[in-house]
């Protein structure tokens, strides 16, 4: 199944682009851009959560991008989708990361808006939009747990296919693994999910960071699901998510964390254990591959 992927963006560039080229001479212009989205806590009050989401384009339009010499600060609107890709490090470990590739134009906002400074040195928009749909299928089984606080929590892995024909007009196929966070009343609405299940869901992108059990700082980019639809599922449907695609690559464990403010009881972690950033206090660097990182 042909999924849908689509990202649509509003925040501004947290530190100033830049452009690459690639082994074989492909220009990459790669950019982040940063907001605010606001959420009701469970005090009933409005929280601001950030988000940062890491961008690129390649080709022509990427080098256009680079001599219009966007800077830091500046404000931009984009629809894309979520990209994954996974590469070996030197010393033989896998990492993976979840980017926006921007599918059309970089509109830049002509309006005045409120920025906050994050502890990197980076900028980001005072509110922005974050607006994430995705049809894909379910690659495990969900389990339904709950934190210290009572709130239910589901962790689902989300495979969504790509298609697309190359210069030479033959078909090619990627498969976005892409991992999504249900809360509360949603996640135990859906406990009974299971591998192989094509969903259609909503949601905003957000930003994790932890310490792993080696003291290694560590981080995620996942999808926080707003409203999730079980789509018809055809009998002849495989409870793969696709027949060509790959196996699902492991997750990397992580306790569960919530975008809303935690509670007193859930703080305090030990090393190891996850420790998401404060709303105020995130910026650009808790979130990985450095630049010098990206494969190509």
């Amino acid at each position: 199944m042909t999924g849908l992927n689509t990202h649509f963006l509003i925040g501004t560039l947290v530190r100033d682009p830049e452009l690459r080229y690639t082994p074989s001479g492909m220009a990459v212009f790669e950019f982040t851009l940063a907001g605010e989205r606001e959420v009701l806590g469970k005090d009933g009050h409005p929280h601001a959560i950030p988000f940062y989401a890491r961008s690129f384009v390649m080709g022509k339009y990427a080098e256009t991008l680079a001599e219009r010499q966007y800077k830091q600060g500046q404000a931009f609107m984009m629809d894309g989708s979520l990209d994954y890709s996974q590469w070996q490090t030197p010393e033989g470990g896998k990492r993976s990361m979840v980017r926006t590739k921007l599918t059309g134009l970089l509109r830049e906002l002509g309006y005045q808006y409120e920025a906050v400074s994050d502890t990197g040195g980076g900028l980001r928009m005072k509110g922005g939009c974050s607006k994430i749909r995705l049809v894909g299928n379910v690659v495990r089984d969900p389990e339904l747990r709950y934190t210290p606080a009572g709130d239910a929590v589901m962790d689902l892995g989300i495979a969504v296919n790509e298609t697309w024909k190359d210069a030479q007009g033959q078909k090619q196929e990627k498969t976005h693994w892409i991992e999504a966070t249900l809360w509360r009343e949603l996640a135990e609405r859906h406990q009974e999910l299971r591998k192989g299940d094509p969903v259609l869901l909503e949601g905003a992108l957000i930003n994790e960071a932890w310490t792993d059990k080696d003291g290694n700082r560590r981080s995620s980019t996942k999808v926080e699901v707003t409203s999730l639809e079980l789509l018809a599922r055809l009998p002849q449907q495989a409870a793969a998510p696709s027949a060509k695609a790959a196996p699902a690559p492991a997750r990397q464990a992580a306790p569960a964390r919530s975008s809303a403010p935690r509670p007193a009881a859930a703080r305090g972690q030990p090393a190891g254990q996850s420790t998401k950033a404060a709303a105020g206090g995130m910026s650009l660097d808790d979130f990985p591959p450095e630049e010098e990182d990206l494969p190509f």
